[in-house]
């Protein structure tokens, strides 16, 4: 974590008023829709919540253990492009931050 990024696990609409509180202005999900079963909310779900907060949302859906470089490519204009601080999560934000860190391995970031 650093002053720019977040990472958490699933979180759902009724968490966004949390996200707000604690700094953030945009949510990047990194966790595809149904991967949890229907008791998961979507995406929609929360991109809907987020907009209505005043947040910025991106839906990157990447597969546990299969981030590719375009994955890591994608993720790094997206992170550029977004008000900071950016909260990224998955289902347990794992994958979020080791696609941030592999990002910055690649020096992409322009923190």
């Amino acid at each position: 974590m650093s002053e720019n990024v977040g990472f958490a696990g699933q979180i759902g609409p009724e968490h966004v008023e949390q996200v707000v509180e604690k700094g953030f202005k945009s949510i990047i999900n990194n966790r595809p829709d149904m991967e949890g079963g229907s008791e998961q909310p979507t995406s929609a779900q929360i991109e809907e919540s987020a907009r209505g907060a005043g947040l910025d949302y991106v839906y990157q859906p990447v597969v546990a253990g299969q981030i590719t470089e375009l994955d890591v490519r994608t993720f790094a204009n997206h992170y550029n492009e977004l008000p900071k601080p950016i909260l990224m999560f998955c289902r347990t934000g794992n994958r979020s931050n080791n696609l941030y860190q592999l990002a910055k391995q690649m020096d992409l970031l322009d923190d």
